[in-house]
């Protein structure tokens, strides 16, 4: 297997969308990239926080890809990355998606993955556009658990977070595949994606995120960005990759990036 884009390899640094932020910010960035590291000594979650993870537990890396759609015409791509996600796994452990879909993964909006609730992966984007006319040079980034979910558990001392793991989605008698097998079986899934959401944008892949939405017709509550909490019902994503949320008499749709999402007790 091989994949369309120069591959990095490195033992240690502190964040891989950083590195490839910064050639970007350089005008360095020719080709797709994608950048892997064994330890990432600041890794980074959405609004600023911090990924932890476990070295030998996980797997952390970043593409960087250039759309011919403006940053503007990105919406939704976290969520088309969600559903590239899934394939990779389902590709390097040989299962099928409904395997992955019965044992409990799931998408969360905007941009993790769920395994029975518990977080399995992050996804991270950022980037832009230099000028107008030029590429949107996105940097996604990903980190995922593989296995150990409660060492995992245990460093992040927030027992509100419940963490999930590869290892928990294969049946007893299955290893875990070889990672680099499963970081090229990503980054194929990647590329597919990619240049799909490209010519057709997030309406392409709507009705598929829906069979993966983690949180569909359940209550919910939408806080963060130092805003109210708003509560509805989950409806899925819009065209543009927007949370759809029913309230009474009305749907609205939330594009706010910075929010927490939780099940309304």
């Amino acid at each position: 297997m091989t994949a369309n884009c120069i591959l990095e390899r490195v033992t240690e640094t502190r964040s891989t969308n950083d590195d490839l932020l910064e050639r970007w910010r350089a005008g360095e960035l020719i080709d797709p990239v994608a950048r892997i590291a064994h330890k990432q000594t600041a890794g980074k979650g959405r609004a600023g926080r911090t990924w932890l993870a476990n070295p030998e537990d996980s797997i952390c890396f970043s593409m960087a890809f250039p759309f011919s759609r403006s940053p503007a015409e990105l919406t939704g791509l976290s969520l088309s990355v969600g559903l590239a996600v899934i394939q990779g796994i389902a590709k390097a452990c040989k299962l099928k998606l409904s395997d992955l879909h019965q044992a409990g993964l799931r998408l969360k909006w905007p941009n993790d993955l769920l395994l029975n609730n518990a977080k399995l992966a992050g996804i991270l984007i950022e980037g832009g556009q230099a000028k107008a006319g030029d590429p949107s040079w996105m940097i996604i980034g990903v980190g995922m658990n593989l296995r150990n979910a409660n060492a995992i558990q245990e460093k992040l001392q927030q027992s509100e977070i419940q963490v999930g793991s590869i290892d928990q989605l294969l049946p007893k008698e299955m290893s875990l595949p070889d990672l680099e097998y499963l970081w090229l079986s990503l980054l194929e899934s990647f590329e597919e994606h990619f240049k799909k959401f490209d010519q057709e944008g997030f309406a392409a892949f709507q009705q598929a995120w829906l069979e993966w939405d983690a949180f569909l017709d359940q209550k919910v509550c939408i806080s963060g960005a130092g805003k109210d909490s708003i509560c509805g019902i989950a409806k899925g994503a819009d065209i543009n990759g927007a949370l759809l949320l029913e309230q009474e008499d009305k749907m609205i749709a939330i594009y706010a990036g910075d929010v927490s999402l939780r099940v309304q007790s």
